[in-house]
């Protein structure tokens, strides 16, 4: 019981999302040439963006929190930034009319980050605040659009497709990953189930909590992944450097029962991806990235004015109403055009959750109530899913895990395997049966090849607001298994990854 890929990954994935969203929000810029233009911010270092993300809400709200704070005197903004919002948003939605390369796309972008940026800085005192917050969550909603769609043109892993959509695109995100953070110290491995089912943030802040601070996560669930899938991203996919201090493969059952067909696997081993890995032909991410980019975002600034009070003052010049009026009614008339042709329905919009996060997670924030969902669904018992098809646990998935345990072993990367919780709609008689029997041999498993196994199967069996269906947990129980495995004492947590260092790990 696979489910489909809901979405798609943001277009520059890590690196993109820190700074064609937070960043610009957060008075941060992109290189420029030495000649600053007026308006723009100049930094020459660049500012680190913490790990745990803002809220779209807290976003709109920061400038209200942020009014005795002062910058120098040459600083101010010269323009009426509802005015300067509305221009670029403009801009950016007659050139995706015409969009069609991955640089168009992020042009696109660029003005979208633009329109967001000047938009919030309308005065927490103007009249116009309120539409403008408003304005904000809108051209975040195209931001997001215009992302997406520069993530349709596959120019940026060098290698062939592995015949899976998610993984494909699992795997340019965790080398980008890398690319920006380094390798993780955790990394989640597993199906659907881990990819919805562990936060790798949460998991990050809950062990900085009890000071385990510094670890980073990474969530590598891929969509149908079984045991022989998992041996493969690790053995053959990852190279050694690639590798994090600890892996955290969270699953269940299905992922091990040899008797049904194993289709995922069989499309990845017989993929033009696998081919050229077996050739020597590695998937990289291109290394052409500019080292004096030419382009200057333009940004709204401040000025610290002289007076008593010290408080922020907003000098801008006023904009002849009769020109913001025309600006404001192209603005609609073209965004009304783009809903209704150029970009899917505002209903269809991707929004800013329910999406692949940074750190490979996939949040899903619907709440399983089974008097609802299975009004267009169809109920099926174990006996009649194909997952359980010809219950077998000696076969070949049984065998990839015990190489995966070996491996690990081997290069002294401990390994846990978190059996994920499920709800008593679906552990009927069939999938109860097999569920026991594989609690048996995973615990048996565990003694003999040194792993650790930790059953939270049947934890929330009626805790319904926890999963998104039946059998894969919603945002808030992956929440949930993140805080359980944080306060299991007898997982050896890693020490933040020295560079160039051995892993080390904490005394439980």
């Amino acid at each position: 019981m696979s489910r489909p890929y809901p979405a798609r990954l943001s277009a520059k994935l890590f690196k993109s999302t820190c700074t064609t969203i937070l960043a610009p929000l957060l008075a941060l810029t992109f290189g420029c040439s030495p000649n600053y233009p007026p308006n723009t911010l100049a930094t020459s270092s660049s500012t680190k963006i913490p790990i745990k993300t803002q809220s779209p809400n807290s976003i709109l709200t920061q400038n209200l929190n942020k009014t005795k704070k002062f910058v120098a005197a040459n600083s101010c903004s010269q323009n009426d930034p509802f005015y300067e919002a509305v221009n670029f948003a403009n801009k950016a939605a007659n050139l995706t009319q015409t969009a069609k390369s991955k640089a168009e796309w992020d042009e696109v972008a660029g003005y979208w980050v633009q329109a967001v940026a000047w938009m919030q800085a309308v005065s927490p005192n103007s009249p116009k605040r309120a539409f403008a917050e408003k304005k904000v969550i809108e051209y975040m909603r195209y931001l997001n659009y215009a992302q997406q769609q520069a993530t349709t043109v596959r120019s940026q892993v060098n290698s062939a497709s592995f015949s899976s959509d998610i993984l494909d695109r699992q795997l340019q995100l965790y080398l980008s990953y890398i690319a920006a953070v380094g390798p993780p110290d955790i990394l989640i491995v597993g199906s659907s189930r881990a990819l919805q089912g562990v936060d790798p943030r949460q998991l990050q802040q809950s062990l900085a909590a009890i000071g385990y601070g510094g670890l980073t996560v990474f969530n590598f669930g891929v969509n149908g992944a079984t045991a022989q899938v998992v041996e493969f991203q690790l053995r053959k996919l990852l190279t050694p450097q690639q590798l994090p201090q600890m892996i955290i493969w969270a699953d269940g059952v299905r992922a091990f029962n040899d008797g049904r067909i194993d289709r995922t696997f069989n499309a990845i081993a017989t993929s033009e991806g696998n081919k050229m890995l077996a050739n020597g032909i590695r998937p990289q991410l291109s290394e052409n990235e500019p080292k004096n980019p030419r382009i200057c975002y333009r940004f709204p600034r401040f000025c610290q004015a002289n007076f008593p009070d010290r408080h922020l003052v907003n000098i801008s010049v006023e904009t002849k109403h009769s020109d913001l009026k025309s600006l404001l009614i192209n603005n609609k008339l073209i965004t009304n055009n783009l809903s209704a042709g150029m970009l899917p329905a505002q209903n269809l919009l991707p929004e800013l959750e329910n999406t692949i996060d940074a750190h490979g997670f996939l949040g899903l924030s619907n709440r399983y109530n089974p008097d609802t969902y299975y009004q267009n669904r169809p109920l099926v018992s174990g006996s009649y899913d194909g997952d359980y098809n010809n219950f077998n646990l000696g076969g070949r998935q049984i065998k990839s895990l015990i190489s995966i345990a070996n491996f690990a072993k081997i290069r002294k990367i401990p390994l846990i395997f978190v059996n994920l919780p499920l709800t008593e709609d679906y552990l009927d008689s069939v999938r109860s049966i097999s569920e026991e029997k594989f609690r048996q041999r995973m615990q048996i498993l565990a003694q003999q090849n040194g792993f650790i196994f930790r059953d939270l199967s049947q934890l929330w069996p009626t805790r319904n607001d926890y999963f998104v269906d039946p059998s894969h947990l919603n945002r808030y129980g992956a929440i949930a298994v993140s805080e359980e495995l944080v306060i299991d004492w007898d997982i050896p947590w890693p020490m933040p990854r020295q560079k160039g260092g051995e892993s080390t790990f904490h005394n439980s």
